[in-house]
């Protein structure tokens, strides 16, 4: 089965607006030690992660993130806001769609189109993400 995709448009009233942008989900493993290094920066920085996190629906879970990445130390959470913009492409022309690349600096204008790619990545991931913060990393039997 291939990993999930979403093409985001850009529809707010800015430079960015009307750019496409092409998600791809990060493979198990990456999106796994991305987990653990997102739950391990946390708990260095001291941050609590509630055992009901799981209930409180994207909405809070947004909430509960930028206060817990609040928390962070900038060192811990560089690489990590960094790394999910690897599963951003741009698409420079809709008409040829199936033709994506990399971003560069230039594609993105706006530091409000950076936070919703930023938030659509992490829906994207939302419930591997999720049932990590329910196992609490523990081990099955």
């Amino acid at each position: 089965m291939a990993r999930k995709t979403q093409i985001v448009q850009m529809t707010d009233e800015n430079r960015d607006k009307g750019k496409v942008f092409l998600l791809t989900e990060m493979s198990a493993l990456q999106a796994e030690r991305w987990a653990y290094r997102l739950f391990l920066a946390l708990a260095r920085a001291g941050v609590d992660i509630p055992d009901d996190i799981s209930q409180a629906g994207m909405a809070g879970i947004a909430q509960l993130s930028f206060k817990m990445l609040g928390g962070m130390h900038w060192q811990d959470a560089e690489p990590l806001l960094e790394e999910m913009f690897a599963c951003v492409r741009i698409i420079p022309d809709m008409s040829k769609a199936e033709f994506s690349r990399p971003l560069i600096d230039d594609d993105i204008e706006e530091i409000q189109t950076r936070m919703k790619l930023r938030w659509e990545v992490f829906q994207l991931h939302a419930s591997f993400f999720i049932a990590a913060s329910q196992s609490k990393f523990s081990v099955p039997n």
